[in-house]
């Protein structure tokens, strides 16, 4: 029997394959281990992450490969992408249970964390904004989280 995991990324590929057919595109290995690689993530990755992990799992792909698949991902609704300020961009896969959220971005550490407010979903997905129809959203909240705040109030009693 498969798992929903294994029917995420069974029904990802097939997206994919569908995707380069229609637009003349060669349906490499390479495109498609690295859309499994993707689909093993539950978090937001970089493209370095990426490169590093594809290596660690002794299958190498260059970085302008990883790069270029990239946004053919994107561009074919299987990942986002996230521009994070000085973070860079973070990616992270869309799947048949993907959901609108927002990210809580720590900008001493960089850790993000991804929070789904019922309330706000709520709110937001019902609005019609003239003949605008939302279909999904992301909204990005900066600030020091926890941990990051522990070890300032640390550091500052440490200096007193």
């Amino acid at each position: 029997m498969m798992t929903t995991d294994d029917k995420s990324v069974s029904m990802a590929r097939s997206k994919l394959a569908k995707y380069l057919e229609e637009n003349h595109l060669r349906k490499t290995p390479e495109r498609f281990a690295i859309l499994d690689m993707i689909y093993s993530h539950n978090d937001h990755f970089s493209v370095d992450t990426l490169c590093k992990e594809m290596e660690e799992s002794s299958y190498h792909v260059s970085r302008s490969t990883v790069y270029y698949t990239m946004w053919l991902l994107c561009d074919c609704g299987l990942v986002r992408r996230h521009s994070l300020g000085s973070r860079g961009n973070r990616f992270e896969k869309v799947g048949p249970n993907s959901t609108s959220h927002y990210h809580l971005i720590c900008t001493s550490c960089g850790k993000i964390r991804e929070v789904k407010d019922a309330e706000m979903l709520k709110h937001i997905s019902g609005r019609r904004y003239g003949a605008f129809s939302t279909s999904y959203f992301s909204l990005y909240v900066y600030g020091i989280c926890p941990a990051c705040q522990r070890k300032k109030r640390k550091q500052l009693t440490k200096t007193k």
